[in-house]
């Protein structure tokens, strides 16, 4: 591989979240109005490419350009890579109008180029910087079809051989591969059992003779039907030593590191998809008239309306403090990470189901003003199990909780307020000092005991603290009685469960400290206690509480703000900017 000058771009002007919230995003007013049928980027352009199988030309083209590879590339070497949770609001945008685009010409990106960034030597980043900037396709070719996402039983051979390296083997499933200009490969390079048997290697597929390289046919999926899902086999494919990311056995710490940030830009990224789902059927609700009212008035649909838009504040919330911490808490990560990745697909799918069933037969039909809803809807899951799925995330943090239980909860102080403050700026985002596992100090879950003793006076919040602490009580010695075996991957559906409680826990937590801390948000209503007092509602009743007596007004005073944000067409995060 060799390193090509690039020509300048012009990097998009950085604004905090919460400047302007009165002006759409540059990428958003490049996608224009969805609801517009003569807009190119619109939804109906969208669905009609995904009744096709493929990319939109005109989405790919805009996201051209706006620049789409520098989101990917650190600023240090000419990107625009800075804080991750600004990252996950970019494909937000994305992920709004289009999964596949956003997954396909969007995180695939993320996910290809963060073990370079973590591992890789000088040569390595400055050349597959110069790869995103043009915006170029990358892959990632880590997993392997028989395995899924045990990497430690990987079967593609990386051998020394005539003074360089040989490939043998084959990846399936891999987004982009054939179209690829760089792809991140995992391969092995030891029989040993263990962690230390693996290694990350960086290709080029124009390098390298043509005959040593077999794509696979493509895979068609029901859900994001735009993205090129193929496979990829080497046929002692040569590569130059130089190749190899990192240190040789390193490949497993390299990957858990940054499996870390990829888990939280992408759960909060995928939230656009959300968004679009809930807008629609918000919209539907205000046009359609039974019973003499329109749909929207009727008790029910009232309540599920809400409950979507707490369920979508709650994500936002749990991804954004994950993303945050990634520069405030690097520690940390592991377990805030995974238990992200975990929950927020959760959520999001079952505030999905509950949005179907209101859109009614709509939310089948493939053409007309709901379209988006249904592709949307088939979206959602195949973005959720992007490179990890929910039973993975929870047995990665099995291990890691009784240490937790143990020497943090109730013990730890409270994370730096700028965890948790949307315009406060933070370091940029440094691979180097993420963990493969997390330390014993859980300042997230502190937030929930020193907000909890500063809410007394008022008598919704000091109810629902209460609960989480006796719940975080319980799991503090549920975690101590625990059997060791049910302490590690291989726990017993107990360990699992108390794996999921947590995460509960700590969404609650990312909940209260966004809402504490974000006092001076423009938006009246995120500094009210309305959505936190339904947020934490809804997540105690997962826990297994009766609701709260009295959340009737706050789901009222939440469903009015969700009416605001559709009439003044702004977007359903904790940021509310306007989209158009």
């Amino acid at each position: 591989m060799t390193v090509t000058e690039t020509p300048s771009r012009q990097l998009a002007e950085h604004r905090g979240p919460l400047a302007d919230l009165d002006t759409p995003d540059t990428l958003e007013a490049l996608f224009g109005d969805p609801d517009d049928p003569a807009n190119p980027l619109g939804h109906q352009a969208f669905v009609g490419a995904d009744e096709r199988g493929d990319f939109l030309p005109a989405g790919t083209k805009a996201l051209q350009a706006y620049g789409i590879g520098a989101e990917f590339v650190p600023r240090a070497l000419g990107g625009r890579l800075g804080q991750a949770d600004d990252l996950a609001r970019v494909l937000r945008t994305v992920f709004r109008h289009d999964g596949a685009v956003g997954l396909g010409c969007g995180a695939i990106n993320l996910i290809a180029s963060s073990t370079v960034w973590a591992a890789g030597d000088a040569e390595q980043q400055r050349w597959l910087a110069s790869v995103l900037l043009d915006n170029r396709p990358t892959a990632g070719a880590i997993t392997e079809l028989a395995y899924g996402d045990d990497l430690a039983r990987t079967q593609l051979r990386a051998t020394e051989r005539d003074g360089g390296i040989v490939l043998n083997g084959r990846k399936e499933v891999i987004n982009n591969v054939a179209r690829a200009h760089a792809i991140t490969v995992l391969a092995r390079t030891s029989e040993e059992p263990g962690s230390r048997s693996h290694t990350l290697f960086l290709a080029d597929p124009a390098s390298v003779p043509r005959h040593r390289l077999r794509f696979l046919p493509r895979y068609h999926t029901s859900g994001m039907r735009g993205t090129h899902l193929g496979g990829v086999e080497f046929l002692d494919c040569p590569l130059p030593v130089s190749a190899a990311i990192g240190g040789y056995g390193d490949a497993m710490e390299t990957i858990l590191r940054c499996f870390q940030v990829t888990k939280s830009v992408a759960s909060g990224a995928t939230l656009g998809l959300l968004d679009t789902m809930l807008r629609t059927v918000t919209g539907f609700g205000l046009q359609r008239r039974l019973y003499s009212r329109t749909v929207a008035e009727l008790p029910h649909a009232e309540a599920e309306l809400a409950g979507a838009f707490t369920d979508l504040l709650i994500c936002d919330a749990m991804t954004t403090t994950a993303c945050r911490a990634l520069h405030v808490l690097p520690r940390q990560t592991s377990v805030y990470a995974a238990a992200t990745k975990y929950l927020v697909p959760e959520i999001g799918q079952g505030a999905a189901d509950r949005l179907a069933v209101l859109l009614g037969a709509r939310s089948f039909l493939r053409e007309g003003p709901h379209g988006a809803f249904q592709k949307h809807f088939r979206d959602l899951p195949v973005a959720a199990l992007a490179h990890s799925g929910a039973t993975v995330c929870l047995a990665t943090i099995i291990p890691q909780l009784p240490r937790l239980a143990r020497k943090s909860w109730f013990v730890s102080s409270a994370p730096d307020p700028a965890l948790y403050r949307l315009g406060s700026p933070l370091p940029d985002l440094d691979f180097q000092q993420l963990e493969a596992n997390a330390g014993p100090d859980d300042q997230v879950v502190a937030t929930l005991v020193e907000v909890g003793q500063d809410v007394r006076c008022d008598p919704s919040l000091r109810t629902l603290c209460g609960r989480l602490l006796d719940e975080l009580r319980s799991l503090t010695v549920g975690w101590r009685k625990l059997a060791p075996r049910n302490r590690t991957p291989f726990a017993a559906p107990i360990g699992f469960e108390l794996a999921e409680r947590y995460a509960v826990v700590l969404a609650a937590s990312a909940c209260l400290g966004m809402w504490w801390h974000n006092q001076d948000h423009p938006n009246p209503f995120m500094r009210d206690t309305a959505w936190v007092v339904s947020a934490l509602d809804k997540l105690t009743v997962r826990l297994g509480y009766d609701p709260l007596p009295g959340a009737e007004a706050a789901a009222r005073q939440v469903f009015a703000e969700l009416l605001t944000r559709h009439a003044e067409h702004r977007a359903f995060d904790l940021t509310g900017r306007r989209l158009r």
